[in-house]
């Protein structure tokens, strides 16, 4: 009865160029790619890394934004810094150039993480028992190469120490629109607020930064910094 319905109301409104459908709010906001298993999702994200291996998305002007917040808010002697997804190693050396007493490490997911230095073959949602709770920041752009991104940020939740922070770098890159496979997860900035509060609730805080990517003619940047609440 409700489909007759329906298509009685479709069939005037398509006079006037209209007609009734249903629009799935939460899916337009956020996209995850469902891949048949783990090994293709591995597979997809080396297969990429390799083809992408000189390509940098970090840019020295949103990275500079970031070692001030660290240099302002982090004081300590040795800060202990991990770049999730880190490719090339771009950011981590930056970090360590420019980040007074600081020894920052990279991972991917890919075998060629051994060519760089300081990076390591890791896949980030996986625990490592040697970095709970060691680091002072977690940076990363590359959550959108997330097939579950509410297990990997709890997974780096643990990798901060109590009064460590994760820094989400976020673009219109890292969108719905942009979501697929290369890259599964993707999110609208104006509601990732919501859906980390929605997966952690109380147990963090969450601060927001903006910026333009210089490499990416001058587009909007965020910045989403999570800290741990107890």
């Amino acid at each position: 009865m409700i489909s007759f319905i329906k298509n009685s109301i479709n069939r005037f409104l398509n006079i006037f160029g209209f007609r009734v459908s249903k629009i799935n709010i939460t899916d337009e906001l956020v996209k995850i790619y469902k891949y048949k298993n783990y090994e293709e999702y591995k597979e997809t994200q080396i297969f990429y890394n390799k083809k992408k291996i000189n390509h940098v998305w970090a840019d020295e002007t949103s990275l500079k934004i970031l070692t001030n917040f660290i240099n302002d808010n982090i004081i300590k002697n040795n800060i202990k810094g991990l770049c999730h997804g880190s490719r090339n190693g771009f950011e981590q050396e930056f970090f360590n150039k420019n980040i007074k007493n600081s020894t920052v490490i990279g991972t991917d997911i890919s075998e060629t993480a051994k060519n760089f230095k300081n990076s390591v073959v890791w896949d980030f949602h996986e625990v490592n028992k040697d970095w709970l709770k060691k680091f002072d920041f977690i940076y990363t752009n590359s959550l959108d190469q997330s097939y579950d991104p509410k297990l990997a940020l709890t997974t780096w939740l643990e990798q901060i120490n109590k009064e460590g922070y994760i820094i989400i770098e976020h673009s219109d890159q890292h969108s719905v629109r942009s979501s697929g496979k290369m890259d599964p997860f993707g999110v609208e900035a104006n509601f990732f607020p919501y859906l980390l509060t929605d997966w952690f609730g109380h147990s963090i805080s969450l601060k927001i930064m903006r910026s333009i990517k210089e490499n990416k003619s001058s587009a909007p940047l965020w910045f989403f910094i999570i800290k741990k609440l107890n």
